[in-house]
């Protein structure tokens, strides 16, 4: 028997399935927000290496030395 089977004979035997609906909701959003988290600072990094990219472009068609 796994943890979260444990865990649930647990909590249904004391009759407190309330408590184990607002754990299975807590963690749910949990991992959605650590996956947002996750793809936005993906995000932030692609546009960060095209900004780097852009700019790049710009130094070597402007004329500018540095």
């Amino acid at each position: 028997m796994n943890m979260f089977d444990q865990i649930t004979e647990a909590v249904i035997r004391r009759g407190d399935l309330a408590h184990l609906a607002l754990f299975v909701w807590a963690s749910g959003a949990s991992a959605l927000l650590a996956m947002t988290l996750r793809d936005l600072f993906a995000a932030n990094r692609r546009f960060d290496a095209f900004v780097r990219e852009l700019s790049l472009f710009n130094r070597r068609h402007s004329g500018d030395p540095t």
